[in-house]
């Protein structure tokens, strides 16, 4: 008997409801994108047209979607980290099974509420922390349970966020201002805080936390500097010039993430035109950002056990890095290598992780394939990160933000 496509509804029609609607286009025989709300016309036709998705399923709000007969499998919830909670509490309510991007919400109580829905509802439920899903992750992970280094006591774990990414995202982009997005451990760092969690296991008993925007401020403006890099005299010896990031893409034949936030005309006029009007043209030390450009969160596991994290965005772009001590040896790893060094033997071993197919570190594909595998099987353990360990790895991201703001050890 041939297999039945599990059809999927993506409610947010942005960056990460493309990439997650993606995977359809690679397996459809698995999955199909049957219905698509997204209240900006351009970014709602792109969907529907892509994915032959019928008009009476083509939606500007989530209430008409969800008023129809149910017409899908599952949702995938990929709208502004801010507009998840109404959708996700409604779509639960209708027992539809359901993906949310991460974070669940920038109100700790209003993830609360998300997890008790999901719970009380039994659903499927999934958030998008993809980092679990890696098969980077998975190796790692099945080193550390295998005893192969003894009990892990220490973890350091750096989150390097990459200069221009900082720019991008966090200066210029979407999550640059709390009040409109979240602060920026919970938007940038949820990842790293549910995969510590994940990696040591058991329950982090207190957090303390240091960190403040440094230096993408006003003060901090060179001589010289314009609002605006197009304007800019001292544009050509920035590392964070827009048109450097954006228009020299545009000139490559680059039109996928970054350049596609920007503007929906990719061309290089239409970048042009939105460096000169848009946020993303603007000086960063111009911008009403106010989330951290530093953090570091040092956590203190339930045995005595810690972990010293550190998110920072004066790197370059590369994969996290992790250091893991146990009492019969040490990991050093980074996402691409795993090594492991045996106390008892005084050897090292090297595992090279296979390069990924699809972003963060495979771990987007990986993410939907195990989503749609647990709807077609009615299988949640196909789903690793469900709405309890969810919701405790938020709680500890929202306890240390907390920490930082008090500066204070905040026990959980």
């Amino acid at each position: 008997m041939k297999k039945v496509p599990v059809k999927l509804l993506i409610v947010g029609a942005g960056d990460r409801g493309f990439v997650y609607a993606g995977y359809a286009k690679q397996h459809p025989d698995e999955v199909r994108i049957v219905g698509v709300v997204e209240p900006r016309e351009h970014y709602r036709q792109k969907m529907a047209t892509e994915h032959g998705i019928a008009v009476e399923h083509v939606f500007a709000n989530w209430r008409d979607a969800i008023e129809q007969p149910a017409f899908y499998d599952g949702v995938i919830i990929a709208t502004p980290d801010t507009l998840h909670t109404e959708p996700a509490i409604a779509f639960a309510e209708k027992k539809a099974h359901i993906l949310l991007e991460k974070p669940m919400s920038p109100d700790e109580q209003e993830c609360e509420r998300i997890a008790e829905a999901a719970i009380r509802n039994n659903i499927l439920f999934g958030v998008c922390h993809v980092l679990r899903y890696t098969d980077y992750t998975q190796q790692l992970k099945q080193i550390v349970d295998s005893g192969r280094i003894g009990k892990v006591v220490s973890m350091q774990h750096l989150e390097p966020v990459g200069y221009w990414h900082q720019a991008h995202s966090f200066v210029r982009g979407n999550w640059r201002n709390e009040a409109e997005s979240s602060f920026m451990l919970l938007a940038k760092s949820c990842h790293d805080m549910d995969w510590i969690q994940y990696m040591m296991g058991g329950k982090c008993e207190s957090i303390s936390s240091f960190g403040s925007l440094y230096y993408f401020k006003p003060e901090n403006k060179p001589a010289g500097a314009a609002d605006r890099c197009l304007d800019c005299g001292i544009e050509s010896d920035c590392p964070y010039s827009a048109p450097r990031l954006y228009l020299t893409r545009a000139k490559e034949g680059e039109f996928d993430w970054p350049v596609n936030v920007i503007t929906s005309d990719l061309s290089e006029a239409g970048v042009l035109e939105a460096l000169r009007s848009g946020p993303y043209g603007r000086c960063v030390w111009a911008c009403d950002n106010d989330v951290v450009d530093h953090q570091v969160v040092n956590m203190l596991f339930e045995g005595g056990r810690t972990v010293s994290f550190t998110m920072t965005a004066f790197t370059e772009m590369s994969d996290r890095k992790t250091f893991l001590f146990g009492t019969r040896g040490q990991i050093e790893a980074t996402g691409c290598m795993i090594k492991v060094i045996d106390f008892l033997t005084d050897t090292t071993d090297c595992i090279e992780i296979k390069p990924p197919t699809s972003g963060h570190g495979g771990g987007d594909d990986n993410l939907m394939r195990n989503f749609v595998q647990a709807l077609a099987e009615n299988d949640p353990s196909k789903i690793l990160s469900g709405p309890q360990d969810t919701l405790q790895t938020h709680r500890m991201t929202f306890a240390a933000e907390r920490a930082r703001r008090t500066n204070s050890v905040v026990k959980l």
